[in-house]
């Protein structure tokens, strides 16, 4: 069974980047049928942050990846850590370095001077004399003098690291006792069952050492998939302004879950040509093994493109509870349906389709000067009122379409076009010559809500 993990730092929001990786990890485990696990490494006492890590948590929710039982935090499980560090002493493949901080610069400034990689020299690896006093030690494990750590990545294909090159014996624990983060993370892993691990390429270094633990305790050594960066439009790293914010951020903007997930999933993957991916088919076509090796581009105007798409596309029901958010409640009216799909072809984000939908159904308090100057005259408020006469003692208007005749009896009567009426209706609705079609702004507000603006905007014209 497939098992996958993601597994951030509470030290910070989850950005755009770390929420790909988890999108990544949930789609292969639901699409193998296995499980996706949520770990919250905050081992680092001094830089975690709770509403950091309650952060994390809000995001998956409004996301909806969820994951299979408990959230695990490393901070619960130190006796773990303690008793696997403790193995490794007793089989020997770990030891106490007594090395003071005194030595170690020493040892650093020769290897400087000797234009040397800095690299801890082993002088305690087998010691077996008295430990000097005053000195608490740090735990370091018995890492391969020579030879290669290889390994097949999914994405980046065979990966072959010198151990003589790169790796020296790392500390598994602070001389406070506390371990460190490539010991708790394979500690963790292996324990969890995860044996899929996808993540940024940025821990791409910390692979060699991880494997080297897992060889020490007989683990099996997961399959590893490390994804490329997401780099702004002129491929440098991602910074704020291009997009790599606090996911939370993104609902506050007024961009949709779905967007938002289908925007990731391309950012490095692909299926053929296609765009839009629901759920259900990112499941089912999503693969590690196919992630593209180069980093991918953040395009906001592709990013605006889907989330209009599914603005366009979702149930009227999700839009009115999304709306929610921007304090929009439409549940209650009884043309919701039309006003939302009037709207739905123009906005981009719910902010703006909230704003939308404010302008049709707040009464205005002015009229746009430029609008009055270009479109009312004596002639369009004559007409003007002798339709809102007309729809006034219309009976039952409820209908686009019973409106739309009303004016069109009337225009023919006169033997005008309907831009004689069409934009003197809109001002006196919305305040502006800018609306969707006028009969469904008409239809969304009601005869009686029309008929008072109209007679407002009417009453406005004579006085001044």
């Amino acid at each position: 069974m497939v098992v996958t993990r993601f597994a951030p730092s509470p030290t910070g929001y989850l950005h755009i980047g770390g929420l790909r990786t988890a999108l990544y990890s949930y789609l292969w485990a639901k699409r193998m049928g296995g499980k996706f696990l949520l770990r919250i490494e905050d081992t680092d006492l001094k830089r975690n942050s709770v509403e950091a890590a309650q952060a994390i948590e809000e995001a998956f929710a409004w996301c909806g990846l969820e994951y299979d039982g408990e959230i695990v935090y490393q901070s619960s499980r130190m006796e773990i850590y303690q008793e696997h560090i403790q193995k490794l002493l007793e089989m020997g493949k770990a030891y106490y370095c007594y090395m003071s901080k005194e030595e170690l610069d020493a040892l650093r400034e020769d290897q400087a001077a000797r234009k040397e990689r800095p690299k801890y020299d082993g002088r305690y690896r087998d010691f077996t004399g008295t430990p000097p006093k005053g000195v608490a030690p740090v735990v370091r494990i018995k890492a391969p003098l020579e030879g290669e750590i290889c390994f097949h990545d999914g994405v980046k294909g065979d990966m072959r690291f010198q151990a003589a090159d790169i790796l020296d014996d790392f500390i598994i624990a602070r001389s406070d006792g506390s371990p460190t983060y490539n010991f708790v993370v394979a500690v963790d892993d292996a324990l969890m069952g995860v044996n899929h691990v996808i993540r940024g390429d940025d821990h791409l270094s910390n692979t060699p050492k991880q494997i080297i633990i897992y060889q020490a305790f007989g683990f099996d050594l997961p399959k590893f998939f490390h994804v490329p960066m997401i780099l702004n439009a002129s491929g440098k790293k991602l910074s704020k302004r291009d997009g790599a914010t606090d996911v939370m951020d993104y609902p506050k903007m007024g961009y949709l879950k779905e967007a938002i997930l289908n925007f990731l999933v391309r950012l490095g993957w692909s299926h053929g040509d296609q765009e839009i991916f629901s759920m259900e088919e990112m499941i089912a076509l999503f693969d590690p093994n196919t992630i593209n090796a180069s980093p991918s581009a953040f395009n906001a105007q592709k990013l605006d493109w889907l989330n209009a798409h599914y603005i366009k596309t979702l149930p009227c029901e999700v839009l009115v509870e999304q709306l929610k958010r921007f304090d929009l409640d439409l549940s209650g009216h009884p043309q919701k349906a039309l006003l939302l799909d009037s709207l739905r072809e123009r906005a981009k984000t719910l902010e703006e389709l909230a704003l939308g939908a404010r302008t049709i159904l707040e009464a205005p308090t002015s009229y746009d000067e430029k609008a009055l100057n270009k479109f009312i005259t004596p002639e369009t408020m004559e007409l003007l009122e002798a339709f809102c006469d007309r729809i006034a003692a219309g009976g039952l208007l409820v209908h686009e379409a019973d409106f739309e005749a009303v004016a069109k009896e009337l225009l023919e009567e006169r033997g005008l076009g309907l831009g004689k009426l069409a934009q003197p209706i809109r001002i006196s609705l919305v305040g502006s010559s800018v609306s969707p079609s006028v009969f469904q702004v008409i239809a969304t507000l009601g005869k009686d809500e029309v008929i008072d603006r109209m007679k407002t905007f009417i009453t406005f014209y004579k006085r001044s």
